[in-house]
């Protein structure tokens, strides 16, 4: 489990930890899902390769849990309607605070 394959799961996996962890805003957690549903993927199929089952079946888990990210930030109407409004309500409360300092 030292090849190219576990290579790219694992910079995809730091870089999909690092858009959530950056707090950038609903969408780029949703692209940071949407990177660790592929880097689940990759692990998997390298799990399953190199006889590595409970890699395999951790990452089958996991991507589950962050389709269901996916939906939540990216996809679900309700949700979408939301984001898009707290967007709104984010940009007015920057703006009100950018006078305030002036």
């Amino acid at each position: 489990m030292n090849g190219p394959l576990e290579w790219i799961a694992a910079i995809g996996t730091m870089i999909a930890a690092g858009l959530i962890a950056a707090d950038l805003g609903r969408k780029a957690t949703g692209y940071g899902f949407i990177l660790f549903c592929a880097v689940s993927a990759v692990w998997i199929v390298s799990g399953l390769t190199d006889d590595a089952l409970p890699i395999a079946a951790m990452n089958a888990i996991l991507l589950l849990i962050n389709a269901w990210g996916v939906w939540q930030y990216l996809i679900s109407p309700k949700n979408r309607r939301k984001i898009e409004k707290m967007e709104q309500l984010e940009e007015r409360a920057e703006h009100e605070l950018e006078r305030e300092s002036d």
